[in-house]
């Protein structure tokens, strides 16, 4: 067998200049040469629904696999439903999962924390060595194909599922990977709905030993409405990158609205948290305060303070925030959300409501549910027995120290 480094050095090499629609070849091919039957990657979808293959591979060998194993599609280029399957099993708890019979294995395909999709490998039986190899195969996969996302209509098209709006198109465009972290903190988002957001947007970022946060809530679910949050986003990113606080950035995602969009509102929490100390500071501009979950628990009123008025009424420096402050403690929970997911309501009208925002994601968590996983879980239940009926933006950030 070729030397491991040696077979993914080549593939790497050999990545440089072609397309997403050339990269399976190339990773099937370097997964025989490590001794596999075969590799194939699937991404999951903006909605983390379903994963589908990064392109109709040609016919392979067929391999031994039971055909009532819920973890193989009926072809090898249909998509795989994340609930349900072993690939699903895989992509949720980012664990490489094996057939019954050890011919086929799923591994995750995360980018730092982010979790892209899995790699489908066939073997005649998996050994450790292999394993660990199909590891190193399933990284490098995933740099590659995250290399193309942002200019590969190939990869684009795989990870939707229907069209897009304008506007919609323009916040994607502007938001950042929904999971960021390190070993000390996960940050986690999820807009909805994902083809048709119009007015939320979200942000995050790392820096010099800190997180920042933003969570946005432009009034409407028009072009103008998610105009509005991709201003906001860049006037947050260049005033906090030219060293402004959190009330300059208030200060100036209200003038810019002000100026250059008029009579469109805006609500906003603005955050950042010091990695090292734990200490959250925050500013409220007319949005729903964030709740702090400590040991399974909502903290009454820990982050209930007066907010500032939304932006974009022209205020300037005569109105700045203020800013708020608390002490985290290993392990907190901090949940931001839009008005629109606690807005949601049933069939017969009933609220989605905060508590019960909060009591999903404490029961996830309790059931070992990393960040990502307990959002993708209750914005699935969101979908099954609520109707939204303006854009839902949740936000979880978790300070795990190590």
């Amino acid at each position: 067998m070729p030397n491991e480094d040696a077979v993914l050095s080549a593939l790497l090499a050999s990545s440089n200049r072609v397309t997403a629609a050339d990269i399976p070849a190339l990773i099937d091919e370097a997964g025989r040469k490590l001794g596999l039957s075969g590799a194939q990657v699937y991404l999951a979808d903006l909605q983390q629904a379903r994963l589908t293959p990064l392109v109709h591979p040609a016919p392979e060998t067929p391999s031994p696999i039971e055909p009532t194993d819920p973890s193989k599609p009926s072809k090898p280029s249909e998509p795989i439903q994340i609930e349900g399957s072993m690939a699903g099993l895989a992509y949720r708890t980012q664990r490489t999962q094996r057939s019954r019979d050890d011919c086929t294995a799923w591994v995750p395909m995360i980018d730092g924390v982010e979790r892209v999709g899995v790699l489908r490998v066939t073997a005649p039986c998996f050994e450790d060595a292999l394993l660990e190899s199909c590891a190193a195969l399933s990284g490098l996969a995933t740099l590659l194909v995250t290399a193309k996302s942002s200019h590969d209509e190939l990869v684009v098209d795989r990870t939707r599922s229907r069209t897009m709006t304008t506007q919609a198109e323009l916040l994607w465009a502007f938001v950042p990977p929904r999971t960021i972290g390190t070993d000390d903190v996960t940050s986690t988002a999820i807009l909805e709905p994902a083809y048709e957001a119009g007015g939320d947007a979200f942000d995050h970022s790392l820096g010099d030993g800190v997180l920042h946060l933003a969570l946005l809530d432009a009034m409407g679910h028009d072009l103008a409405s998610g105009g509005a949050s991709a201003v906001a986003l860049g006037a947050s990113r260049a005033t906090r990158r030219a060293g402004g606080t959190l009330a300059d950035i208030a200060t100036t995602i209200d003038t810019t609205l002000s100026e250059w969009i008029p009579d469109r509102l805006l609500t906003a929490v603005i955050a950042r948290l010091d990695i090292a100390t734990g200490q959250f500071t925050w500013i409220n501009c007319g949005h729903p305060p964030p709740l702090l979950i400590r040991e399974g628990h909502v903290v009454p009123h820990a982050m209930e303070f007066p907010a500032h008025l939304p932006l974009g009424l022209g205020l300037g420096q005569a109105a700045a925030p203020d800013e708020h402050h608390i002490r985290l403690q290993p392990g907190d929970r901090v949940l931001l959300y839009s008005d629109g997911v606690t807005e949601a309501r049933t069939s017969d009208g009933s609220l989605f409501g905060e508590q019960r925002l909060a009591d999903s994601v404490i029961r996830s968590m309790a059931s070992g549910n990393a960040p990502p996983e307990t959002l993708r879980r209750l914005v699935r239940n969101l979908h099954e027995h609520h109707r939204l009926h303006d854009d839902a933006t949740i936000m979880l950030v978790r300070w795990h120290p190590h």
